[in-house]
């Protein structure tokens, strides 16, 4: 599949071609795509590789982004929040959010109050999902763990949330099956030129050494931290630039943190911090600090858990995690658009788009939840350039996998097919929240599996069913694709990956006639992943 997408791109006279394969190039593809252009895309790594599965994992509305009287922002993601909702609903989930009110903290009960009613009116939040204020009394029966001493009562209010990774490639698929073609490990190394303007890339496959030559009409610098890199070989790096900052997430076990609603808390610090419970877990964030670092392999400190860890024991006193607690972790950066004297907590999340006088297009900055949006304006820009002046309709477009009335009623129209092949009911409710309404396709797969894998295996069926999809119908190249943005199990399930990593990678080898070579490096890089995402007490530098 790769090797043909990639051929085909060199064979067409694209519209145009986008450089980046996260969440901002995805929704570009699938935009211009849903007009009518013809559209290639590549990803220098793998499809959501950087920020796009490194993120909080909440599509929301931005509340956040009120304090900083952002209104058009907050209004913009709010509305966005439901659309993702509607179109992709196996991937998003309302979460209600507690906030606590406390002794000297931001804001008291009534600004509170008052914030959060504004919040829901901005982001247009249906009736049954909006705002409720809490006393004292009930806060603490939401969440018994809380800190009683400086407690004044609570707000709450609707998150969703996502697997971000997965919704990145859920985009992409709807794109691809609309007629794009996209293929990840494949890096733009030079621009092209004709009369100075901008008129392709060489590029390479990373995994064969395949070089080829992509022309199109109009490209797009989608790349998110490496927008500046792209920006740099057009030699149009000039005036505004990317700032970009960091910020990690931890995960513990719920039996460590038995958190029982998921809670968004000022720190002493004034920055806020979250606590959210997930399969089994709890996951803990964020910070906010500017990076300088490899863009590609960002990691988790021991000062950055301290950090949340800190946050942690002021908000809930009866809590004693210690950096052994932590089971995995995973750094993402922000490109944000560089605001002199401001510090990074305080700038913009906005996006913003450049053009070069060579035409490249460029875009920064935004958010995973406003990328619809921010992929319309971009795709705007593009259409008005090649004189096609078709509107948007992405606000309307269910996203591969999100064809069903609700998760519920799917799994139930599933269970006993599921059944019948061997699945329990937590593995058909993991795959129908994976896969939504693909999980036929997935099902489909059973056979492939068992004669693949023959006697007794060490692997679950619901995990051999998602990597023979994955490999097959995503693209997925290496066993870490796999494990961290094809099923995350390397942040949440990160034991498990340990004990099956040896089997997968086996049958991704037989699977892709690797050579020995290539599995035992493919093997190391997963490695390597694992000591990144694990803290290793005493280690003062990986998490």
């Amino acid at each position: 599949m790769r090797e043909k997408n990639f051929e085909q791109m060199e064979k067409e006279s694209l519209d145009l071609l986008i450089i980046g394969g996260g969440i901002t190039g995805a929704g570009i593809a699938l935009d211009a795509t849903s007009r009518g252009l013809k559209v290639g895309l590549i990803e220098m790594n793998d499809f959501a590789f950087g920020t796009s599965s490194r993120s909080t994992k909440l599509i929301h509305g931005g509340l956040r982004y009120l304090k900083q009287l952002d209104i058009k922002l907050v209004s913009e993601v709010g509305k966005e929040r439901a659309i993702v909702y509607k179109n992709a609903p196996h991937l998003t989930s309302p979460e209600w959010m507690l906030l606590p009110i406390v002794k000297g903290g931001t804001y008291g009960k009534w600004m509170t109050s008052l914030g959060l009613k504004i919040y829901d009116w901005l982001a247009r939040v249906k009736k049954e999902e909006r705002r409720k204020m809490l006393s004292k009394e009930k806060t603490i029966q939401n969440e018994p763990l809380l800190r009683e001493d400086i407690l004044l009562g609570s707000g709450l209010y609707v998150e969703y949330v996502t697997n971000d990774a997965r919704l990145t490639i859920e985009v992409l698929k709807e794109a691809v099956c609309r007629g794009a073609h996209a293929v990840n490990y494949v890096k733009a190394e030079n621009l092209l030129y004709q009369d100075g303007r901008v008129v392709g890339v060489e590029a390479t496959d990373q995994i064969s050494n395949i070089k080829r030559t992509l022309y199109a009409k109009k490209v797009v610098n989608a790349c998110g931290p490496w927008v500046d890199t792209i920006r740099e070989k057009d030699r149009s790096k000039t005036g505004k630039h990317l700032m970009i900052t960091k910020g990690i997430h931890i995960v513990v076990s719920r039996e460590k943190f038995p958190l029982k609603q998921a809670v968004y808390f000022d720190n002493e610090d004034g920055r806020m911090l979250f606590a959210i419970p997930k399969n089994g877990k709890t996951y803990i964030g964020t910070t906010d600090t500017e990076y300088d670092g490899d863009l590609a392999r960002p990691i988790a400190t021991e000062e950055d858990c301290i950090y949340l860890l800190n946050g942690i024991a002021s908000m809930f006193p009866s809590i004693c995690l210690s950096l052994k607690d932590i089971e995995s972790s995973w750094a993402g950066l922000r490109p944000l658009i560089h605001e002199h004297g401001k510090a990074p907590s305080e700038i913009s999340r906005k996006d913003e788009i450049f053009e070069s006088p060579s035409g490249l297009i460029s875009i920064a900055g935004g958010k995973l939840t406003g990328y619809r949006k921010m992929a319309e304006r971009v795709v705007d820009l593009v259409c008005m350039q090649l004189n096609k002046y078709t509107p948007c309709k992405t606000e309307n477009i269910k996203l591969s996998g999100g064809n069903m009335s609700t998760v519920e009623n799917l799994i139930e129209e599933i269970r006993e097919t599921g059944h019948s092949i061997g699945l329990s009911d937590s593995e058909i409710h993991l795959l129908t929240r994976r896969y939504g309404s693909n999980i036929e396709k997935v099902f489909a797969k059973v056979n492939e599996v068992r004669e693949y894998v023959k006697g007794e295996s060490s692997v679950s069926l619901s995990l051999l069913l998602s990597l023979f999809y994955s490999l097959e119908e995503e693209m997925t190249v290496t066993p870490t694709d796999f494990f961290i943005r094809r099923t995350s199990d390397l942040y949440f399930n990160r034991k498990e990956v340990e004990e099956q990593m040896m089997e997968v990678a086996t049958i991704m080898a037989y699977y892709g006639k690797w050579s020995d070579e290539r599995l035992s490096y493919e093997l190391t890089e997963l490695n390597q992943q694992l000591e990144i995402v694990k803290f290793m007490e005493g280690s003062t530098n990986l998490v």
